[in-house]
Order: C-alpha cells, then sequence, then structure tokens
C-alpha cells in the first residue's frame, strides 16, 4: 500500500479538489491500496486561529463561521450530486454548531487555553476530510472517514504532543484490520491523550500524521502532495532558476527542511527513517511530474551540492569574555538554560580560544534569550569575566546542503568567493564534522543576493547572469543593445552566460527592470516609462536592487560618471568603460580605483580606452603577468589622424582630407580635438601607467600636428581658414616624405618610462610604414619580443568596434 498525503492547497479550491480525486483515484485502479491523508482547506487552520483569539478577546466571529460554511458548502454543491448533498451538509452544519459552542464557551470565559485550542483548530481537517471522502464516495463506495483522534495517541502537550508509539501502533493496525478493504480519507495533525482529549501534533503535523501510518502499515512510499515540483534547489520566489531535485538523502532533506525548505518538515521523516520507506515529494497540480524522492541512501550526482536553503530571519547572540577560557561545562550551562525555557538554538560556532560562544535563534526569543543569560550569568557579569551580550537583528542564515560535499576540497572556497565577490559579509560559519552542511549567517538585505549568486557557482550547468546597468545610448550604447541582442542566444549555449540589462540611462531619461528590458524595444520603453534621468539616483538604484553579478558600464565621454567609480567599486559591481577620463586624470586616482577594485574583488575593465576593439591592454597585461619587461612600445592609436596622413599623399591638400575626414563623420565637429592630440595622449598615458609607470599628463611630452595659428583660431570655420593658410606647411612636410621615401606617421612612443608623442617620418622598414585606412597599431618591444616587435593591429575607430570591445570585457567579466 502507499500513503498519500494532500496539503492545504491541494484541497482549497473546487479545482485542485478534483485533482486530488483524479490523484486517487489513478492510484486506487492501479490496485496500490491508497490510505489517504488531508489537510483544512487553505486558509481555514488561520481562519479557525483568529476566531479562537477573537472569542477570547470577546469580539464577534459570527461571521467567520459563516465564511467557513459558505467556503465548504461550496465544494459539495459543486461536486456532490444533489441527492446526496442533504446528508452531507447536516453533517458538516452539526460539526459547524459544535464549533460554535466551544468557541461560545471560549467566550463567555474570555479565556483559550492550548487544549481548547487544539480542539478548535482541529475541525479544519474534520471539515475537509469527511468532504472529501462523501465526494469520492459517489465513485467508490468503499470510501470512508477516519478521525485520527480516534487512532493517534499522544501525551497532553498541547499544541505540539508527542506520540504514543506503542498504543498509536495497536489501534492503526486494528483500523487496518477491520476496514481493510476500505479507501480511508484520514485527518492529518490531530491526535488525542489518554482522555480523549484532542491534542494536534505541531507544525508540519499532517505530514507526522501520513508518516505514521506508512510506518505502522509499512507502505512502499509515503507521497506528500503539495503545489511545487518537489524539493528545489533553492526556493523559486528568490532564486527564478531553482529546479527540482529529482533524489535526496534522508540527511540532505532534512538539512534543506531545517534551514527553511517549507516542503517537508523534519520530524515528518522520523517514522519513514526507522523503516526506510521512500517519502515522495510531488505537484497535485503538475502529477505528472515525478518531483522529489527521498530515501536511505542516493548515489553520487553531478552536482557539488544538492541544494541552498535559508532562513530570511534570524537573531544572533555573542557571549564572550574571560571567563569561558578553559571553563568546563560553561556551554552546558548555557544552552540547558535555553532549551529549559523552551528557546530553539538554530546554529552554534565557538571560537578556538573558548573567548565567545555565537548562537542564532529567532527574532521572537532573543530578547528573552538576553534576560534569561543576564540572570543566570549575574555574578560572571558582574565581576567583568563575561561581556554583556548584545542582540543583532536583521540577520539570516544560508546553507548549502549535500552528502557530495563531504572530504571534497573546495566547498568553502567556493561559497566563500561567490559571497565575497559580491560584496556579501558573513557574520558567522558553522559546519558539521558530517560536512553535509555549511551554514553561514549574512545580512537579511543580502540574502537575495547571496542566494542568487551561490546558486550560481555551485550549479556550473546553469548559466550565469550577469546584470548591466548602463549608461549612455548614444552610437556605442545603441550598437551595444544591438550585439548584446543578436548575440544572446550564443552566449546562453557557448558561454553559458545570461546578460540582463537591468538599468539604461541617457541626459534625459533612465529605466530600471530586475527582470531585463527588452534589448529589441528599449528606446521606446526609455522614452515612454523612463523616470528623468539623474545620475546619483541612477547609481543608488543600481546598489539598492542589490542583484548578484553587477556590472556598471560608462558608454560616455562625460567627466561626471568617473566621479561615481570609486563608490561603485565598494558596493561590489565591476565597471567597464570606454570613457577614458577616469584612467587619464590624475595618477592618485588612477591608482585608487584599481586598489578599490582589487579589494572589493570586482573588474575593472576598460579595453575600448585605447584601441576600441582592439586587444591592446590585455596583451599589455598578458606581457607583464608572464613576467615579460616591456622595453618600447610605439603605437598609433587615433583612427582619424591615421586617416589623414594615410590619405595626404599625391595631390591631395591637408585642408581637403580634414574636410573629407570629417564629412565622413571620423572627426569629432571640431577637428582639433582630434588633431590637438589629446585623445592620443590619454591613450598613451593609461597604456603607461598600465606598464607599471608613474606618470600625469603634465609628463606627456606632446608634439603638435597643427600651427599654433590653427589651434588658436576663434570658432571651426576659423581654423579651417588657418588651415588653408597652412597648406605650404604641409605641402612640405608631404614633398620631404616622399623624396626620402617615407610617410608621415603621428605616433606615441614609451621608452624609459617616459612618454613622447610627436609627427615622424618613417621607411619602409618601420611597421608603422605600411599602414591604411583609419587603422590603430602597436608595437611592443620586451625581451621577449626583442629582435621582431609584437605588433597588434586593426581598426582602431567606429561604434561597431568600440561596442564590440565593450560587449568583450563584458563577457570577461562573466567568466570570473
Amino acid at each position: 500500500m502507499k500513503v498519500l498525503k494532500f496539503g492545504g492547497t491541494s484541497v482549497g479550491t473546487v479545482e485542485s479538489i478534483k485533482s486530488v480525486l483524479e490523484i486517487v483515484k489513478s492510484s486506487y485502479e492501479k490496485g496500490e491500496k491508497p490510505l489517504v491523508v488531508l489537510s483544512a482547506m487553505s486558509g481555514v487552520t488561520n481562519l479557525l486561529t483568529l476566531m479562537a483569539k477573537n472569542a477570547a478577546e470577546r469580539k464577534s466571529f459570527s461571521e467567520d463561521i459563516k465564511l467557513l460554511e459558505e467556503k465548504h458548502f461550496e465544494v459539495v454543491k459543486q461536486l456532490i450530486a444533489i441527492k446526496y448533498q442533504n446528508p452531507v451538509f447536516t453533517k458538516l452544519k452539526l460539526m459547524l454548531n459544535e464549533l460554535e459552542e466551544i468557541l461560545q464557551g471560549v467566550y463567555a470565559l474570555k479565556e483559550l487555553s492550548l487544549q481548547s485550542k487544539d480542539l478548535i483548530i482541529s475541525f479544519g481537517e474534520r471539515f475537509s476530510n469527511y468532504m472529501v471522502s462523501k465526494i469520492m464516495e459517489q465513485y467508490n463506495p468503499e470510501a470512508i472517514f477516519v478521525d485520527a483522534s480516534h487512532y493517534v495517541k499522544t501525551d497532553s502537550n498541547f499544541g505540539n504532543a508527542h506520540l504514543n508509539e506503542e498504543l498509536t501502533t495497536q489501534l492503526i493496525n486494528s483500523l487496518k484490520h477491520s476496514h481493510a478493504d476500505k479507501l480511508m480519507f484520514v485527518t492529518g495533525f490531530i491526535g488525542s491523550n489518554d482522555a480523549g482529549r484532542v491534542t494536534t501534533l505541531g507544525r508540519g503535523g499532517s505530514d507526522y500524521t501520513a508518516a505514521i501510518f506508512g510506518s505502522i502499515l509499512d507502505a512502499t512510499v509515503i507521497e506528500i502532495w503539495t503545489d511545487v515540483n518537489g524539493m528545489l534547489t533553492a526556493d523559486p520566489r528568490i532564486v527564478k532558476k531553482a529546479f527540482s531535485l529529482p533524489v535526496l538523502s534522508y540527511t540532505e532533506a532534512m538539512e534543506l527542511s531545517y534551514f527553511g525548505a517549507k516542503v517537508i518538515y523534519p520530524p515528518t521523516m522520523i517514522p519513514a527513517f526507522l523503516k526506510r520507506i521512500p517519502i515522495a515529494i510531488r505537484n497535485t497540480f503538475e502529477p505528472d511530474f515525478p518531483g522529489t524522492i527521498i530515501q536511505f541512501e542516493t548515489d553520487c550526482t553531478q552536482y557539488p551540492i544538492k541544494g541552498i536553503s535559508s532562513i530570511s530571519d534570524i537573531s544572533i547572540i555573542n557571549l564572550s569574555g574571560s571567563g569561558m577560557i578553559g571553563k568546563s561545562g560553561f556551554s552546558g550551562r548555557l544552552f540547558t538554560l535555553l532549551a529549559r525555557e523552551q528557546i530553539n538554538v538554530v546554529l552554534i560556532t565557538q571560537s578556538s580560544s573558548e573567548h565567545s560562544i555565537t548562537f542564532a535563534v529567532n527574532p521572537s526569543d532573543a530578547e528573552r534569550a538576553l534576560k534569561l543569560i543576564s540572570s543566570e550569568f549575574e555574578l560572571e557579569l558582574d565581576a567583568n569575566k563575561l561581556v554583556m551580550p548584545e542582540v543583532e537583528q536583521h540577520l539570516s542564515v544560508l546553507a548549502i546542503v549535500g552528502e557530495n560535499m563531504k572530504r571534497t576540497p573546495g566547498m568553502s572556497g567556493r561559497l566563500f568567493a561567490a559571497l565575497g565577490r559580491n560584496g556579501i559579509n558573513v557574520r558567522a560559519i558553522a559546519q558539521g564534522s558530517s560536512e553535509f552542511n555549511i551554514s553561514v549567517i549574512i545580512s537579511k538585505e543580502d540574502l537575495a543576493k547571496a542566494l542568487n549568486t551561490v546558486h550560481d557557482a555551485f550549479f556550473a550547468e546553469l548559466k550565469k547572469t550577469l546584470y548591466v546597468f548602463n549608461l549612455g545610448t548614444g552610437n556605442i550604447g545603441s550598437t551595444l543593445f544591438k550585439q548584446l541582442a543578436e548575440q544572446h542566444d550564443f552566449l546562453l549555449d557557448k558561454n553559458d552566460i545570461e546578460i540582463k540589462v537591468a538599468g539604461v540611462a541617457n541626459s534625459r531619461k533612465m529605466l530600471f527592470d530586475a527582470e531585463g528590458i527588452d534589448l529589441n524595444t528599449w528606446s521606446e520603453n526609455l522614452e515612454d516609462n523612463g523616470q528623468v534621468a539623474d545620475l546619483s539616483s541612477f547609481v543608488e538604484k543600481m546598489k539598492s536592487m542589490n542583484l548578484p553579478n553587477c556590472v556598471f558600464i560608462d558608454n560616455t565621454a562625460s567627466k561626471l560618471p568617473a566621479t561615481y567609480y570609486e563608490d561603485i567599486f565598494k558596493a561590489n559591481i565591476s565597471i567597464v568603460t570606454c570613457n577614458k577620463i577616469a584612467n587619464s586624470g590624475e595618477y592618485a586616482n588612477y591608482k585608487l580605483l584599481r586598489d578599490t577594485a582589487r579589494k572589493h574583488g570586482v573588474d575593472f575593465f576598460y579595453e575600448t580606452n585605447v584601441g576600441a576593439g582592439l586587444p591592446i591592454v590585455r596583451v599589455l597585461k598578458d606581457l607583464m603577468l608572464s613576467g615579460d619587461r616591456i622595453l618600447k612600445i610605439e603605437a598609433i592609436l587615433s583612427g582619424t589622424i591615421s586617416y589623414i596622413f594615410n590619405n595626404f599623399v599625391a595631390d591631395a591638400s591637408f585642408y581637403d582630407v580634414v574636410k573629407k575626414a570629417q564629412a565622413l563623420g571620423y572627426t569629432e565637429p571640431d577637428p582639433r580635438d582630434d588633431l590637438g592630440g589629446v585623445d592620443f595622449m590619454r591613450k598613451m598615458l593609461i597604456l603607461a601607467r598600465d606598464a607599471g609607470h608613474k606618470i600625469e599628463p603634465s609628463d606627456v611630452d606632446l608634439g603638435a600636428i597643427l600651427p599654433e595659428s590653427c589651434l588658436k583660431a576663434d570658432s571651426v570655420d576659423e581654423f579651417y581658414t588657418e588651415l588653408l593658410k597652412a597648406d605650404q606647411y604641409f605641402n612640405d612636410l608631404k614633398e620631404r616624405a616622399a623624396a626620402e621615401n617615407r610617410v608621415i606617421r603621428y605616433i606615441g612612443k614609451l621608452e624609459d618610462g617616459k612618454v613622447a608623442i610627436s609627427m615622424q617620418m618613417v621607411d619602409e622598414r618601420h611597421p608603422f610604414y605600411a599602414l591604411s585606412g583609419s587603422d590603430n597599431i602597436i608595437s611592443f618591444t620586451t625581451e621577449r619580443y626583442k629582435e621582431r616587435p609584437l605588433v597588434v593591429k586593426g581598426p582602431g575607430a567606429g561604434a561597431e568596434v568600440t561596442a564590440g570591445g565593450v560587449f568583450a570585457d563584458l563577457v570577461n567579466v562573466g567568466a570570473k
């Protein structure tokens, strides 16, 4: 036989009860001889509890009685044929009258004892089981209602009664013998003491009832039918990627259940443990889904852990002082005191010096625990041998669980690395010698981020999610969004990375969505639904959303975003930027940003600061990481200047080439922003700093391209007038270069810790001689590449390649 237990949501509505009936009928027709245990309809136990409380406070409960009657009568009207309804209505009405009389007694006495409360809330299970048994009787005349209070015998600890195993075993075996061919619907949650007074079995009581009957009757399996697909790797309300676990051991299930998994309650399993009866967790609303089997032993799985569980609200108390050191029995004295007062200790950790003990309790018990400790250890506190303990509130427990963790190196490291990288501070740690569980206490506000972060870290075949907050929606920003949308599936398939743009802003509007902004309609959405843009508010909102694996992308050329970089790093958010300003200002700020990023374990990627999409910064860092020594760097790092000099040949005038470059969009609106060399200088400055040199912008020897008259012109039009006047100057340069079989190049050079940028004439032996179009080029001369320098060459400008460089940096963050 098997035991089928259905929770409150499974019998909460007409439709869900229909599903229950189909499941029971299917099992019966397969010859599995099920015994069915039902909880009260969802919400009924809470309603009964409220009615009892109101009665004790002399408040009216008559409307709630009517609500209770309507809730059950409506089910009868819809699921029982009219000709069979009256007897059922009559029986339910009699039970409702009995309930009302009890409540009237509580009302008159103005007192609610635990015994009275147990009796009142027992009606929920009695209503549901009687009603459903009568519905089933229409299809199977062998269906009968069984009040478990006549068979489950307990002590008189009302509210959380303990089982009298011997007597209960006798009575249940007798029940089975006398009703061997019946389809029994048994009330969960309730029992009775030796005097026949109704008791309740405490939290998870209906599951416990199912386990008791299953154990005594040697069931082949105990099926717990609920509203989720078994036990999941994490809370699906918080971790959207959580998935159902096919198999768990008893120990793993106990650990997960203790730390917050509400699907099953640990005492439920004890009778099953003793008989090694499997427990199946199934979904009433998806009966074809296999759910989770909990059994005595399981095989090793591909996952290093089985699940991540949590308790969302916990308090910790830290007791410390010299009076604890070497003091035998101190811990026993402390925890005996708490146990005597029914204060449950969730987690304990003690320093090896024995100087302190930290333990976690439910917040509702914290202040009481503090008073008890103050009283019990009054002498030690007065003598300053103990420090007055304090309660720390607003904390949570996160636990990773799994038998595969045992004797597997690196489990703790992976856990703490994931938490640390996301700025989640661990307040206390506990691990049992069984190695089935590592528990940490963290801030409550970090729980959602921690659960998602740890889930990504341990379930490697799942996709890591990056949450992006993008500033700037011009050519580069909009092109990046297009690339992200196009490459979404490829990233998932080949890189196991999912990128969600959770925030976007430009100079006018900003928009947020933790589930990810649709990159196909982002522009319209930003325009229609965006808030008024404010950079400070954008950064604060990004921090307050507290998402895991966050990346801030600066796709602007503005000075203002750089002033927030340090604050963003301190929030454990990585930065990817094509904005050069932060890296090319004062050296002290450059160093501060790197030190801050390193301290907080986040990334700072800026490949596009130097060569757009070319891997220049990465090549430099790889050379240095591998132990190579940089002797010299030469570079052309302006696509605009490269285009101008590559086209300043034959009969072309410098004036005409600059005009054409501006018409093609290669220059800034004022060409002097490019030809002045300041942008080039910033790029060389960044390279020099990354190569290990402490250098300021003023240390760069910046040679001029333009005559002074061009630079000092009052407007762009006047600039072109002056440039035309300088035609002879540039023609002389061109003719001299041609006479010597050379070409003009504007080259930056880093050597001996000094940076110089100047116009040069190079011959065909120089690697920059054959440069074409708007390409950038860089030459690394190192100890390893001394005779033949390492050269990187390619497009150095354009929205596509720059956005591609930002994209590559973003993927590199995800690869960490």
